[in-house]
């Protein structure tokens, strides 16, 4: 899933994102629909669907966090969390219309228009949200917000989505505030993010600053740095993103030419992300939050 996801991010897949809509709806006057505004518009879905497809892993995870889970009849082959998620042989790399259509929805949930799979749904009379993926950290909430009116749950996604905003501003509150700088690691060919990405804000609210700003020549936000280039910055916290795609780790990388010398190599700064849970921007982003509060405060100790 990691490599999957890897490739699409450096191919700007996740930069088409279009801004989410809210939680505001209107249901019709027998309450047996409510109007969704998402990324593909307005969006008309049964009040309580009960056969959710899911092909995005975010969106699974949300689905099941806000207690949507029985209404999800099939998820995509990448979603893999939680355990009891339907995970299929549907792909939302290649979307299929029959494949997806075999499962009788009532509500289709992508994260992309991959070739066009949003009008093919529709044309069928399928009605699909279009939730991409985050642009900055308030698109969460939003999508999850989205995601409780389609289903019928929007008190429990209101919760959720309180609780996390709490449990991350409690995490940055207790992490030290020092002039520390870091490298996200997505793979082995020192792809990486930069600030102005979603990814990037979450290290901003740390006060982290990104050693892979300078060298994002074209803005993509997802730069391919040169070995040379990371050895001079010297970050404090390298965060590798790749320990499931590319079994990496703090004793893998301290063998790479030069990387012995790094400040985060000798400091113990390396730290090994769940692939999935850095890299979705669902429910899990507390978790991702937490780990980075907990390697500021390991480093900041050791100084």
């Amino acid at each position: 899933m990691s490599r999957a996801l890897g490739a699409l991010v450096l191919a700007g897949v996740l930069a088409l994102a279009s801004a989410c809509g809210g939680d505001d709806g209107q249901a019709d006057a027998k309450g047996r629909s409510v109007v969704v505004t998402a990324a593909n518009g307005a969006v008309r879905v049964p009040a309580a669907p009960k056969r959710i497809v899911s092909l995005s892993p975010t969106h699974t995870e949300t689905l099941f966090a806000i207690g949507a889970g029985q209404q999800v009849v099939a998820a995509d082959e990448y979603s893999n969390y939680p355990a009891n998620a339907p995970r299929t042989k549907l792909s939302g790399f290649k979307p299929n219309v029959e494949a997806i259509t075999k499962y009788n929805p009532d509500l289709v949930v992508v994260s992309d228009d991959i070739d066009g799979i949003v009008k093919a749904l529709e044309k069928v009379k399928v009605p699909v949200l279009l939730e991409p993926a985050a642009k900055k950290i308030d698109d969460v909430y939003d999508e999850i917000n989205d995601l409780g009116l389609a289903t019928g749950r929007s008190g429990a996604a209101a919760k959720l989505t309180a609780t996390m905003r709490t449990e991350i501003q409690k995490t940055v509150a207790a992490a030290p505030k020092k002039n520390l700088t870091y490298y996200h690691e997505l793979d082995d060919q020192l792809h990486t993010v930069t600030s102005s990405t979603f990814i990037g804000q979450v290290y901003g609210l740390f006060g982290l600053r990104n050693v892979a700003d300078p060298a994002d020549k074209t803005r993509s936000g997802y730069p391919q740095l040169s070995r040379e280039a990371l050895l001079t910055s010297d970050p404090d916290l390298v965060f590798l993103a790749d320990t499931k795609c590319c079994a990496q780790n703090a004793a893998q990388v301290a063998k790479r030419p030069g990387w012995s010398r790094l400040t985060a190599v000798r400091n113990g700064g390396v730290v090994a992300l769940d692939d999935d849970v850095a890299s979705r921007w669902g429910p899990r982003l507390p978790q991702f939050a937490a780990t980075i509060g907990a390697a500021i405060g390991k480093v900041a100790a050791g100084r």
